[in-house]
């Protein structure tokens, strides 16, 4: 049975206890976890060889450090798994709005209570959650919400001259103390609110306006920013810059597979009442559009293309084929490449474009997204097929559209319906098949999706043509 944790000063005492400096805390329970072998941030893929061996040696030097990358790279997610790295609760003086220490208090109120109660002083545990506190950034933050102000309204009621320190309201780093500080978008404060960050990473204490106390605070505190604006020439204090002992860079998936990775991870696409089954090749034309935005010279690459896009992306698919299998009475919602286009609200709101992308617009450009993330899929299935086969037979397919051969792929229509429209075109299943994307057993919802893959790529190679409205036919002389 777990003894009843200490709730005096006495007590507290009588148990053995010893603080220890944040920094010392998580250095020393990191250090603990990478002896176990423990997995040091869960959930965070692609960054085993750079982030985060970056971060564990900030941690262990004991340094504040900032997370430098574009949107959607998992800055705040790794900030909030810091906590992990905590003890499960720690020791303050009851009452105390600045997690005093009860061996080493700060504040004048945590002074006082050990004055009068000696070690009757009572005593609360404060849990690791409750030690984590992050702020973004925006012009409108000032010193006061930041390090503390005068706060009248507490002198009235407590009887107090204003320059008594019992009449501070304390900002959100004192009330951080003992724990951690993060703050996301740090370019965004203004440079009067950096300067007054300036003590605070050097000494570790801050100074409060208009009172003659300083309070050295126990903190790390961490930052996130945007590569272009962290820079002499952005709206980052040079100063600030440089008391910033470790700078991590973040970055995109280098690799299409640790990209679905994350966005299996993320998606919601498990539905109620009805099966999804997402092929794998889906799941390729879904990723791939988020890749090639990042590689696409019309989208504005200082804003980064976030992996919330290829989530955002993912669900949306699946709400396409969910809804068609609900209208047709389906069992089985299968995605297939019409879901893909359908899903085009959920790229054009997260392309930041440039002058060619605005000409163009947001809606045709992801159209295109589309069409190439499919025809690349197709291309690289093509290769991979070509080591059992000298050349793919695409010549019967091809012919029947050149001949005059139309077919069209409604959003609505059955899997059934569709496989056997599909049927109709000479060699069409043949070539799926052959592609390694369906065998005889497959069921008809992902046939119907490869052999529409099929036909996107043939049309991508302007082998045959596409409509807007999803109809596919000869290529255009």
């Amino acid at each position: 049975m777990t003894p009843p944790a200490p709730t005096t000063l006495g007590e507290l005492k009588a148990a053995g206890y010893r603080a220890r400096t944040v920094r010392d805390e998580l250095r020393d329970n990191l250090i603990g976890r990478i002896e176990a072998g423990e997995t040091l941030f869960a959930g965070i893929h692609g960054y085993e060889d750079s982030v985060i061996p970056q971060l564990t040696n900030a941690i262990l030097a004991r340094h504040d450090f900032i997370l430098l990358g574009l949107r959607g790279q998992a800055k705040s997610r790794i900030l909030r798994q810091l906590v992990d790295l905590l003890d499960p609760h720690i020791p303050v003086i009851a009452g105390s709005e600045v997690n005093d220490d009860p061996l080493a208090p700060i504040s004048k109120h945590g002074r006082m209570m050990i004055e009068e109660c000696g070690d009757a002083t009572p005593i609360e545990w404060l849990a690791r959650e409750q030690r984590y506190l992050e702020k973004l950034a925006t012009p409108d933050v000032t010193i006061a919400d930041i390090i503390g102000d005068l706060d009248p309204i507490k002198a009235a009621r407590g009887g107090h001259i204003l320059s008594d320190e019992l009449t501070i309201h304390y900002g959100m780093l004192p009330r951080a103390n003992r724990g951690i500080f993060a703050m996301n978008e740090l370019p965004d404060l203004s440079p009067r609110i950096q300067v007054g960050l300036f003590n605070i990473l050097e000494e570790g204490d801050v100074q409060i306006k208009g009172y003659p106390v300083r309070l050295p605070l126990d903190l790390l505190i961490a930052f996130t920013a945007n590569p272009e604006d962290y820079t002499a020439r952005g709206k980052i204090v040079t100063p600030l810059k440089d008391r910033i002992a470790s700078e991590i860079r973040t970055h995109y998936p280098e690799d299409l597979e640790t990209a679905m990775a994350i966005t299996e991870q993320e998606a919601w696409v498990s539905r109620d009442g009805r099966s999804v089954f997402i092929p794998p090749f889906m799941r390729e034309i879904i990723e791939r559009v988020t890749v090639l935005a990042r590689l696409e010279n019309r989208v504005d690459q200082t804003s980064g293309v976030s992996q919330r896009m290829s989530i955002a992306v993912m669900e949306t698919v699946v709400s396409s084929a969910e809804r068609r299998a609900i209208l047709q009475g389906e069992d089985e919602a299968v995605p297939r490449i019409g879901d893909v286009y359908a899903a085009l609200p959920a790229m054009t709101g997260k392309l930041e474009l440039e002058y060619e992308g605005e000409m163009l617009g947001a809606r045709r450009l992801a159209n295109e997204l589309v069409m190439s993330s499919a025809g690349v899929t197709f291309d690289e299935l093509e290769l991979r097929a070509l080591g059992d086969h000298d050349m793919l037979d695409l010549d019967r397919t091809i012919e029947y559209f050149e001949s005059g051969g139309v077919i069209q792929v409604s959003e609505d229509a059955t899997a059934t319906a569709c496989v056997e429209g599909f049927g109709q075109v000479p060699g069409l299943l043949d070539l799926a098949e052959i592609l390694g994307l369906i065998t005889d057993e497959s069921r008809d919802g992902v046939k119907a999706a490869a052999c529409e893959l099929v036909l996107e790529g043939l049309a991508y190679n302007s082998k045959i043509s596409r409509t807007r409205g999803g109809a596919y036919r000869a290529a255009k002389a």
